[in-house]
């Protein structure tokens, strides 16, 4: 099958992409190499994915309505990955404007291009940080989903419901992935890990917000990725009389929808997880200890019951693995190993 990955060349979309290129299938690449982090990093995945004659990639920003048009009229993707968008909860902030062209107005003009030619499957990134203030915990794919605490969390959830919009009118097949937390090997350099390994390995102290008194459920990039790509192959189907889920179903009841955590339902300590950098660096880290910041959340718990459901899977691959893997990619990666 032919499938078009929005988002290529990020941390996410490069990994989905060696994916889909390892199962055999045909893969479009598109992605705009912007500058919200060193765009070399960003290149250096684009050259291993165009190793595969099976690549293509296209370059050009999602707000440009012509040639999100022309290349899905070009390729007519079997199965479209949509992971593009501007990421970072501190980040929007600081430039909102970023965050509504983006993930709004790029997320729309995906979609207006697929009403014409309609994929078997669309699929796109939301975040945990649509669950916000919900106190709820862990956070369940049919909680409510009101009170976004930042920006960014808010434009992942108009993309919730603009997708869900365009499967009710125009029948198109979508499913969404609330991510938590991911990280691993070719990582962004604005997250939590590349950032305290640099600076652990400089001899700075890192800066630990919420004074180290919070929680989150990390998810291995190997883990996120399996979840996707088996979800790619369950398609929401609104015409069934009875859902196999039941109750743990987030399946619309007016359209072919539905939104699924990925995540392994394991939360870790914040300091734990900096532990695990510290014993896989060899290094002890200097703290700052920091308040919270603003838009940020304390906790992040994942039910991954409906994934698992869906596709007798969930994320397993403990911190300690996962860290360590990061830290021999990143020591590579800064000798020009890779």
């Amino acid at each position: 099958m032919k499938v078009l990955i929005t988002g290529s060349a990020g941390f996410v979309g490069f990994h989905t992409a060696k994916r889909f290129l390892a199962e055999g299938h045909d893969v479009v690449g598109y992605d705009g190499f912007t500058k919200y982090y060193d765009p070399q990093l960003k290149r250096d995945r684009d050259v291993i994915l165009r190793e595969s004659s099976k690549f293509t990639s296209v370059i050009g920003m999602l707000e440009d309505r012509d040639l999100v048009l022309a290349t899905v009229e070009e390729h007519q993707p079997d199965i479209v990955v949509h992971l593009a968008a501007q990421a970072g909860v501190r980040y929007s902030i600081e430039n909102p404007s970023t965050y509504m062209e983006s993930n709004v107005m790029g997320t729309f003009n995906l979609l207006e291009a697929l009403r014409t030619y309609k994929p078997k499957h669309f699929l796109f990134a939301s975040t945990s940080s649509v669950y916000g203030g919900n106190q709820e915990f862990p956070f369940k794919e049919t909680a409510r989903v009101a009170f976004p605490v930042s920006l960014y969390a808010a434009t992942k959830l108009a993309g919730e419901a603009i997708a869900h919009s365009y499967a009710h009118l125009f029948n198109i097949p979508t499913t969404g992935f609330r991510f938590f937390t991911v990280y691993g090997p070719w990582g962004r350099p604005d997250m939590a890990l590349f950032k305290f390994t640099e600076r652990i390995q400089r001899g700075e102290a890192i800066e630990v917000y919420g004074n180290g008194q919070m929680s989150r459920d990390f998810t291995y990039i190997d883990d996120l990725v399996e979840g996707i790509y088996r979800l790619s192959e369950v398609i929401p189907n609104s015409d069934e009389e009875t859902q196999p889920q039941g109750a743990l179903d987030s399946i619309s009841p007016v359209a072919p929808w539905r939104v699924v955590n990925i995540a392994g339902g394991q939360p870790v300590q914040l300091m734990d997880y900096i532990e695990a950098l510290e014993q896989a660096l060899g290094q002890k880290a200097k703290k700052n200890l920091l308040p919270m910041q603003p838009g940020d959340v304390t906790d992040t718990l994942a039910s991954p019951d409906l994934l698992f459901a869906l596709t007798g899977f969930k994320p397993r691959i403990p911190v300690g693995e996962g860290v360590k893997a990061f830290v021999d990619w990143y020591t590579e990666y800064q000798h020009g190993d890779i």
